[in-house]
């Protein structure tokens, strides 16, 4: 069976939505810049790519990725989308690894992307007609503790009452995790995976964005502990603006390819993708899920929880990594070393692929072996990916 390994990954700086730099670049540009990047990087033609998986979430049900193939001109490649949520760019990677170990594919180029700035606003004739109202498709079932539009109590408030996670603690990794991202941009350690994005400069030309914008360096304990709650009219509320993940725009691309290809073309795989897996779980209990999927998918690689070097475990709500961390025994300073969704930032769809991107570099960069990525996704449901440093 041939091993899918990784030879290219490139991602975008992250935005802010709706205000920050990326605001006017839709998500179709997006995916173009990071797919174009990883393309390059790889060195290889584009008539050996296989196929092109490219996650989406609320950007309306097409198809981006056959787009972006032809807007780079790479007709013969088709496309395929792919949406598991905030977890769905984790998914087009594992959809390519699959395809590649399964031996239908030799080279896929898998990532996400998402532009929360631009997303299409739904509409939908009630059932038994009517004028069409404002529509999002949902995730799970309505229920009063699983609000399918508020996941600050699905995934947030849940999580934290269930793994009893406070928001002091809440707060506390919050404050590391953009203290951490602000850090890693600022001393540029997101230099060899971000490529710059053409952004209008408002007065009728352009710029260059080439910098996550979400980390706050300036941010404080004192600061997040004055923030609201979101719910205050919940006794014991612990999810506020400043302990959950960002509202971002971007896109990330990896290029995968076998292993009997790498070795064919004089390629250096950077890593292989040795396992990987996803659950379900109740609704109510979606912020745990990482909990179950990280597990799984270390013992598919035949690893155990104590072999991982790093995790990324994406702070969709900051208690999501606490609970994690607190369930699976790990330490700290081996979780969300460059931030992740609350200080870094989390563009839905493209999140997963970015959380590959930047573990790639930091395994190479600590001269580590294995590493995790993992995050929660609406619904129930939780993903996780083990990455070995070749």
């Amino acid at each position: 069976m041939p091993e899918a390994v990784i030879v290219a990954a490139a991602r975008t700086p992250i935005g802010r939505a709706y205000k920050g730099s990326l605001a006017a670049v839709d998500a179709f540009e997006l995916a173009e810049v990071a797919v174009r990047s990883a393309v390059h990087r790889s060195g290889i033609p584009a008539d050996d790519i296989d196929d092109l998986v490219v996650a989406e979430s609320l950007q309306g049900g097409g198809v981006i990725a056959r787009h972006t193939a032809l807007r780079l001109d790479m007709p013969q490649v088709p496309g395929l989308a792919n949406n598991r949520h905030c977890a769905a760019g984790l998914g087009a990677v594992q959809i390519a690894a699959g395809s590649i170990r399964a031996g239908m594919d030799t080279v896929v180029v898998a990532g996400g992307t998402e532009s929360l700035s631009t997303n299409p606003a739904s509409t939908k004739v009630p059932p038994g007609g009517g004028e069409p109202r404002f529509w999002m498709s949902p995730s799970h079932p309505e229920t009063p503790d699983a609000p399918t539009m508020d996941m600050s109590i699905t995934v947030g408030e849940n999580t934290a009452r269930i793994a009893g996670i406070s928001r002091a603690a809440s707060d506390e990794w919050a404050l590391h995790s953009h203290l951490r991202a602000a850090a890693s941009r600022d001393e540029g350690r997101f230099a060899e995976e971000v490529v710059p994005v053409d952004v209008p400069d408002g007065e009728g030309g352009t710029r260059s964005f080439e910098r996550d914008e979400h980390p706050r360096a300036d941010t404080s304990a004192e600061r997040l502990a004055s923030l609201t709650p979101v719910h205050p009219e919940l006794e014991g509320a612990t999810i506020t603006a400043g302990n959950a993940s960002g509202l971002n725009d971007g896109a990330a691309a990896v290029v995968v390819v076998s292993d009997e290809y790498a070795a064919a073309h004089g390629l250096t795989p950077l890593a292989r993708i040795r396992s990987w897996a996803s659950v379900g779980d109740d609704p109510v209990r979606t912020g745990l899920t990482p909990i179950l999927a990280i597990p799984k998918a270390v013992d598919r690689g035949g690893l155990q929880v104590d072999d991982i070097d790093l995790f990324e475990i994406n702070e969709a709500f900051c208690c999501v990594a606490v609970a994690a961390s607190r369930a699976l025994g790990l330490e700290h300073d081996q979780v969300n070393v460059n931030g992740s969704g609350c200080g870094l930032g989390h563009p839905i769809a493209a999140t997963g692929s970015r959380m590959v991107v930047t573990m790639l570099n930091e395994l190479r960069r600590r001269d580590a072996t294995f590493g995790c990525v993992s995050m929660c996704a609406g619904g129930g449901m939780g993903s996780a990916l083990v990455l070995e440093l070749l």
